[in-house]
C-alpha cells in the first residue's frame, strides 16, 4: 500500500509522484506535491505556513488603507479617485480568483509561494515610488491581482491539509490572516506614524513578505492531485485515501467542475458571505475616513481602535472552529453568529450620528461585532468547502474561486457605492483640513467681516486695486486702519473659506446621517446571509452529526479490511 514508489509509464515518470532527481536542490523550488499524506508534525507545519502567508499578504494589501489621507494628500487625489483605486483593484481581483481557479494544476503551493514574492516586491519598490496617481492604480492593481489568486490557493491548501472534521479549526486560523493582517496593519502604524511616511509603512509590510516568503520557498509542499481530489474526513482515513489515489483518474473527476458550481448552495452561500461581509470591508477600507470625518480621529487614533475589532475577531474564529469541530456542527454556530452580528452591528449603526459617543463605546461594540462575526464566518468556510465536496471533492479549487471572484465583485461594487451615498466625503476629506485651518488662522479677520457684513459684501464686489475712494474712506472710517490690515492680511484664507467653507459646513452636518444609513445596509447584509445557512451542506443536530461520523468509521474499517484481504 505504500505510495512512495514510482510508478512509470511509456512517457517516464508520472507527474505526481516526482523521481529523486527530480526533488533535487533546484527543482525543490517549483516540484511541491507530495505522493503521501502527511504526518500530523508536517502537516500542522504546512497549515501554519499558509496561514502566516495569508496575513502577510493581507497585510501588504490593507496598509494602504491605513494610510489613506496620507497617500490622498501626496497625490493630489480627490477621495473619488482613491475609492476608484480600491474598486479597479477588487476588480481585477475577482477575475484573477477566477484565474487561480483554471491555474490550479500549476501547483497551489506555486501560487501562493511565487505570488507572495511578486506582491512583496510590487509593495517596497513600486508603491512608493509610483511616480503619479495613475502609476499608483496600475501599481495597486497588480498587487490585487496577486491577492485574488492567492485568495482562493490559502483556502484550497488549507482544505488539503484537513479532514472535515478539523476543518473548522483550520479554516479558523485561514481566516486569521485577513483578521490578523488588519490587526498588524493597525498595530504598527498606531505605533510608528508618528515617526513614519506613508511610503515607510509600505516598505515595513513588504519586509514582512520577503521574511515568509523565504520560509515558504523552502518549506512549503502541497499534496498530489489523486490525493487532494478525494474527501477525507478525519484522520482516520489516510491509508484509504493512500490506497485509493493509486487508481484515481483526476483528470476525469475534474470534467465539468465549474458546471457543477453552478448551484444554489454554492452560488448563493458565496454571496451570502460576501454581503454579510460588508461591515468588514468597510472597516478595512473606510473606518480611517469615517471616524476622520465625523468624530475628527486621526489615522493613529483610528487604527488603536481597529484594534479591537481585529483582535476579538481573530480570538472567536479560533476557538469557534475549535468548538465547531469537536461538535462535528457548523449551521448552528453560523445562525447565532449571524443574528448576534445583525443586533450588535444595528446598534452601532444607531451611534453613528451621535458626536459625542466615546472611544470606548466604540471599542467595545467593535468587540461583539468581531465576536459574532467570527463565531459566523470560521464554521462558514469549513461548511463551504464541505459543500463543494458534496459534489465533486475535485473542484475544490473551481468552487473556492467562485466564491472569490463573488467577494471581490461585492466589495468592488460596494467601494464604488459609498462616495455615492456618502456624498459627504468628498468634500470633508478634500477640503475639511483646509477649511479648518483657513478658520482657526482667519478668526480675527472673520471677527471684523462680521461686525461689518454689508461693508465687505461690497468691498468683495472689486478687488483692492479697483475699490472707489468713497467706499474706501468709508471703510476706513467704520472699520479701521488696523482691522482692514487684518482682514487683508488673511485674504488667502478667507478665499479658501468662500470657495469650500459652505460645502464643508454641510457635509459635515450630512455625513453622520449618511454613514448610518450605509451601516444599516450593512445589516441588512448580514440578514441577507442567514437564509443560506440551510441550503448549506452539515448536520444542525450534534448528536445526528456524530451518529454520522460513527457509520462513516464503520465503513472506512470495513474497505481497509477489504484492501487487507485483498493483499
Amino acid at each position: 500500500m505504500s505510495a512512495t514508489t514510482t510508478p512509470f509509464d511509456a512517457n517516464g515518470p508520472a507527474p505526481d509522484a516526482p523521481t529523486a532527481d527530480a526533488r533535487g536542490p533546484l527543482a525543490r523550488l517549483y516540484r511541491r506535491e507530495l505522493p503521501d499524506y502527511p504526518p500530523t508534525g508536517r502537516r500542522m507545519a504546512y497549515l501554519a505556513i499558509v496561514v502566516v502567508t495569508t496575513v502577510v499578504l493581507y497585510y501588504m494589501l490593507y496598509i494602504q488603507y491605513a494610510v489613506a489621507t496620507s497617500i490622498i494628500t501626496h497625490f493630489g487625489m480627490t477621495y473619488r479617485y482613491f475609492i476608484w483605486v480600491s474598486v479597479i483593484g477588487n476588480a481585477v481581483g475577482a477575475f484573477a480568483s477566477l484565474v487561480a481557479g483554471l491555474a490550479d494544476r500549476w501547483g497551489r503551493a506555486n501560487l501562493v509561494v511565487y505570488g507572495l514574492l511578486t506582491a512583496a516586491l510590487l509593495v517596497f519598490f513600486g508603491l512608493p515610488s509610483a511616480a503619479n496617481k495613475t502609476a499608483y492604480l496600475v501599481l495597486f492593481a497588480l498587487v490585487s491581482f496577486i491577492e485574488g489568486i492567492v485568495l482562493v490557493a490559502t483556502p484550497a491548501l488549507i482544505r488539503d491539509f484537513s479532514p472535515q472534521l478539523g476543518r473548522a479549526t483550520a479554516m479558523g486560523y485561514w481566516t486569521m490572516g485577513p483578521v490578523i493582517g488588519s490587526l498588524v496593519v493597525t498595530t504598527v502604524t498606531s505605533n510608528t506614524l508618528d515617526s513614519a511616511t506613508w511610503q515607510d509603512e509600505l516598505r515595513y509590510s513588504a519586509i514582512a513578505g520577503f521574511v515568509v516568503f523565504v520560509v515558504a520557498v523552502l518549506a512549503l509542499r502541497e499534496l498530489s492531485p489523486a490525493l487532494r481530489d478525494q474527501i477525507m474526513v478525519t484522520l482516520r482515513d489516510r491509508a484509504l485515501v493512500e490506497a485509493r489515489a493509486k487508481g484515481l483518474d483526476t483528470e476525469a473527476l475534474r470534467r465539468g467542475e465549474w458546471r457543477q458550481m453552478m448551484r444554489l448552495d454554492v452560488l448563493g452561500s458565496a454571496f451570502a458571505i460576501a454581503v454579510f461581509l460588508l461591515l468588514y470591508y468597510a472597516a478595512v477600507g473606510n473606518f480611517v475616513v469615517y471616524f476622520a470625518t465625523v468624530f475628527g480621529y486621526s489615522e493613529q487614533r483610528t487604527n488603536a481602535l481597529a484594534n479591537w475589532y481585529w483582535a476579538a475577531n481573530a480570538v472567536a474564529l479560533v476557538l469557534v472552529g475549535l468548538l465547531s469541530d469537536r461538535l462535528k456542527v457548523r449551521k448552528p454556530f453560523m445562525v447565532v453568529g449571524g443574528i448576534g452580528s445583525v443586533v450588535v452591528t444595528a446598534v452601532f449603526a444607531t451611534r453613528a450620528t451621535h458626536l459625542t459617543t466615546g472611544y470606548y463605546t466604540f471599542a467595545w461594540l467593535f468587540v461583539g461585532i468581531g465576536v459574532f462575526s467570527g463565531i459566523a464566518y470560521a464554521p462558514w468556510m469549513a461548511s463551504f468547502t464541505e459543500t463543494v465536496e458534496k459534489h465533486n471533492p475535485a473542484a475544490t479549487a473551481a468552487g473556492l474561486a467562485v466564491w472569490g471572484w463573488t467577494v471581490r465583485i461585492v466589495v468592488a461594487v460596494s467601494a464604488a457605492f459609498i462616495p455615492v451615498l456618502v456624498t459627504s466625503v468628498t468634500p470633508l476629506v478634500e477640503h475639511g483640513a483646509e477649511v479648518t485651518a483657513a478658520s482657526a488662522q482667519a478668526a480675527p479677520a472673520l471677527a471684523v467681516v462680521k461686525a461689518h457684513p454689508q461693508l465687505f459684501a461690497e468691498l468683495d464686489k472689486y478687488t483692492p486695486a479697483t475699490v472707489p475712494a468713497t467706499l474706501r474712506a468709508r471703510a476706513v472710517r467704520e472699520v479701521g486702519v488696523a482691522d482692514l490690515a487684518v482682514v487683508q492680511r488673511a485674504a488667502p484664507q478667507l478665499k479658501v473659506l468662500d470657495q469650500f467653507g459652505a460645502r464643508v459646513q454641510k457635509a459635515s452636518k450630512d455625513g453622520p446621517g449618511e454613514w448610518r444609513t450605509w451601516w444599516w445596509i450593512c445589516v441588512g447584509g448580514q440578514v441577507v446571509f442567514l437564509p443560506f445557512v440551510f441550503v448549506m451542506a452539515g448536520r444542525w443536530s450534534p448528536r445526528k452529526a456524530r451518529l454520522d461520523a460513527e457509520a462513516h468509521e464503520t465503513a472506512v474499517n470495513r474497505e481497509l479490511a477489504a484492501l487487507a484481504a485483498g493483499e
